[in-house]
């Protein structure tokens, strides 16, 4: 069995956010063959289901960076969690950077995640952060932090670099982009490549080749564990030089021309 191990953002969605048919096609051609088609995500599995697209395919989804691991009936399999009092050293020094910052939790999003702010204007954006009250999460009862992803606004997007540098080497944790303006950190467990390796463990299934497709930094570790890794022409050089095939964009189904090169369709 093949698998195929496919981000969203960026690369199996298009500008608009959706799967064109072209690409669904492809996603169901290699479904009726027999292969595992794995949605691997920053976002969380209630930003995924949203997609009708991705209804309709009920395939296993790894969400949040490789956080959670979902079955094809999306049974949970696996989920790594940030410690508490990482978190509390963490969120200062992003808060005190300004940039906006996420937290995605068992009990939602705080206070809100990615695709909400997506597409919006600076000024759109600015009012849910400005003022928004972070000290309630901890108080949640049974509260698992999963992810805390922090945004720079656009003409700043040097603060992410400086993120990186006041946390590198300082907290247990990873840190992944998957754009140049965020950077998202979640729990040492969870990353995405060791995730799909994770998955066949889990699910008792040896895949005889993995092809992987992003666009992202937080994309690169599947890379590391696929025998075809393919990056969209709309991911930084940066990216593509980690792949082994750059393919076309995702507004020109660089999924699906990918697909059809590698399997000869």
């Amino acid at each position: 069995m093949k698998c195929f191990s496919i981000d969203l953002d960026g690369t199996l969605l298009n500008s608009k956010h959706e799967v064109s048919d072209e690409n669904l096609k492809v996603l169901q051609y290699l479904k009726e063959q027999g292969h595992c088609v794995m949605i691997n995500t920053g976002r969380a599995v209630e930003d995924v289901i949203k997609l009708d697209a991705i209804q309709k395919l009920d395939s296993p989804i790894i969400s949040i960076n490789g956080t959670i691991i979902y079955s094809e009936t999306r049974d949970t399999l696996f989920e790594a969690s940030l410690p508490i009092t990482t978190y509390q050293e963490l969120f200062p020094i992003l808060h005190n950077l300004g940039l906006w910052v996420m937290v995605y939790t068992n009990q939602g999003g705080f206070p809100c995640r990615n695709p909400d702010i997506q597409d919006k204007q600076p000024e759109e954006i600015e009012p849910i952060f400005q003022n928004y009250d972070y000290g309630h999460i901890l108080e949640m009862e049974h509260l698992k932090i999963y992810k805390v992803m922090a945004v720079a606004r656009p003409d700043e997007l040097n603060k992410i670099a400086e993120a990186k540098e006041a946390i590198e080497g300082k907290l247990k944790i990873s840190m992944a982009s998957s754009h140049p303006n965020n950077i998202e950190f979640t729990s040492t467990e969870a990353n995405k490549g060791t995730a799909i390796l994770r998955y066949q463990q889990l699910t008792n299934q040896q895949f005889t080749d993995i092809y992987a497709f992003g666009d992202g930094g937080n994309d690169v570790s599947q890379f590391k564990v696929a025998t075809t890794s393919v990056a969209m022409g709309n991911s930084p050089a940066s990216v593509q030089q980690e792949a082994d095939i750059v393919t076309k964009t995702n507004d020109e189904n660089g999924f699906a021309y990918a697909v059809s090169q590698l399997l000869n369709l």
